[in-house]
């Protein structure tokens, strides 16, 4: 039987401590032994972390968050330890495989970690819904869910005061989460990274809106939303994390001052935030994260190595893990023009 390193990577997100969960119960069950690593790559490079027991994962299927900790820690940036750190840090508590825990960045580390020959079992995490391999990933649903509620809130207060208001969600480089929460609560305008938009296309629909006896408006805009060339200048924060992505952030403040300047229409943005991230997770995602965890545990009872589980309609299968790996997977033309129907 094999001894197990559980580590969570990236972002934190719903259902994480719902995976950690099944891998402990589903592992045990199969005679296996598990070590939980602290703070995602980092845990593994220091050899810091907790045995996981049944009583340790005791009633936290339904917490938002990760009971081990997570962060952004990248074993092979330059000077980094690569895989002679990570081989050390399994040897310290006599780990055999692991089961890394999150999206493109921490499976890009397993992928790399597979080829050099350490055995890895990856599960796909991220609220973007944008990796690869998967049909959806964990934490998405719950992140809608949220986004939608906000969505339903701002509805009240814009009506109230004639407002044109902009909710700012996540999506670094997909609109999942804008084009769903924007089609489930009735968005007038969804901007998402996938179409670079014309600001003052948008403001003559919300012109046309007003025109047509329409008081108020609502604009749901992913973070990572841009503006086609030459229509409207941006700027980014230009602070970049260990795996090189530039931090996101602010468009809604961005069009917030520009929507109200160009129609004359009071503008008033909320930017989600972490907020997204936080919190209970859903049903769904409980669910999805629970049968993500016990595949990965049958994978490593069946030695497999340099995979990641997935869903597939309604399976869950087992596929390289580089299938999650490159482009991000994008927001579907069709989903798109059905939300547009409802534009105004």
């Amino acid at each position: 039987m094999a001894r197990i390193g559980v580590l969570t990577g990236g972002g934190d997100c719903p259902g994480l401590n719902a995976v950690i969960r099944a891998v402990v119960r589903k592992g045990l069950a199969d005679g296996h032994t598990l070590f939980g690593y602290t703070y995602g790559w980092a845990g593994v490079l220091k050899a810091e972390g907790e045995e996981l027991t049944a009583e340790r994962t005791k009633g936290i299927l339904p917490r938002g968050g990760t009971i081990l900790g997570s962060s952004r820690t990248n074993p092979f940036k330059e000077g980094g330890p690569g895989v002679d750190g990570v081989r050390a840090g399994m040897a310290e508590h006599g780990v055999d495989v692991l089961v890394p825990i999150g999206g493109e960045d921490t499976l890009g580390v397993a992928a790399r970690l597979a080829a050099e020959g350490v055995p890895v079992v990856g599960v796909p995490k991220t609220i973007d819904n944008d990796l690869k391999g998967t049909d959806y990933t964990f934490g998405f649903q719950t992140a809608v869910q949220i986004a939608t509620d906000a969505v339903d809130r701002l509805h009240t207060t814009a009506e109230s005061h004639n407002r044109v208001m902009v909710l700012e969600v996540m999506g670094r480089h997909a609109g999942f989460i804008a084009a769903h929460s924007g089609m489930a609560g009735g968005g007038d305008v969804i901007l998402v990274p996938e179409r670079p938009f014309d600001i003052e296309e948008v403001c003559g629909h919300i012109r046309r809106r007003h025109a047509n006896g329409r008081t108020f408006s609502i604009v749901v805009v992913s973070e990572g939303a841009t503006p086609r060339e030459g229509t409207l200048s941006t700027t980014g924060t230009g602070q970049l994390d260990a795996f090189g992505h530039e931090r996101l952030g602010g468009i809604a403040v961005v069009l917030e001052r520009e929507i109200e300047e160009r129609t004359g229409y009071e503008t008033r943005m909320t930017i989600l935030g972490h907020v997204q991230r936080g919190g209970t997770p859903t049903a769904f995602d409980r669910i999805l994260a629970t049968r993500f965890g016990v595949a990965a545990a049958e994978a490593v009872s069946a030695g497999e190595s340099g995979r990641m589980v997935a869903l597939r309609g309604t399976d869950i299968v087992r596929v390289p893990i580089a299938e999650a790996l490159g482009d991000p997977k994008t927001l579907d033309d069709k989903f798109f023009a059905d939300a547009e129907v409802f534009f105004g």
